[in-house]
């Protein structure tokens, strides 16, 4: 998680909104995402989303099996759609998005009977110094 928050700081420099992921196998990055949808005009370049899609890419594979994802904000509906079609074994989140989050917040999908897939979950991993990154990122922006 410690590293997933270092990505988030690298979204918080390039004025992206700080989250960050890191996909595990067998106790081994295999893949890395920060938010970018401003940068890369793109609505899908969440952390999670960009983590994905490297770790397809480098294991030649679509499903990421006995998979564990690392993020430092709880996923939202998009990001858990993704994380259950790559059939992700694990996710671990830092803060809890109460208005948009799609584990145990906003939405339960880890929960939902339509998904053929059960992901495992951890929430409020380090979650004080997730939140504290967000709610310093936001503060600052209002700001200006």
């Amino acid at each position: 998680m410690r590293y997933a928050i270092r990505l988030a700081q690298r979204a918080e420099a390039q004025g992206e909104v700080p989250v960050g992921a890191v996909l595990v196998i067998d106790g081994k990055c295999v893949a890395e995402g920060w938010n970018t949808p401003i940068s890369d005009n793109d609505p899908t370049a969440h952390a999670e989303i960009k983590a994905l899609r490297q770790a397809g890419q480098a294991l030649e594979n679509y499903r990421l099996l006995n998979s564990t994802l690392y993020i430092t904000l709880e996923p939202c509906v998009m990001c858990m759609g993704a994380i259950s079609h790559a059939r992700v074994q694990r996710i671990v989140f830092g803060a809890i998005d109460a208005k948009r989050g799609a584990v145990c917040s906003a939405l339960s999908l880890t929960d939902a009977d339509f998904l053929n897939h059960r992901i495992e979950w951890q929430g409020e991993v380090l979650a004080d110094t997730c939140a504290d990154l967000l709610r310093d990122f936001f503060r600052a922006r209002r700001k200006r």
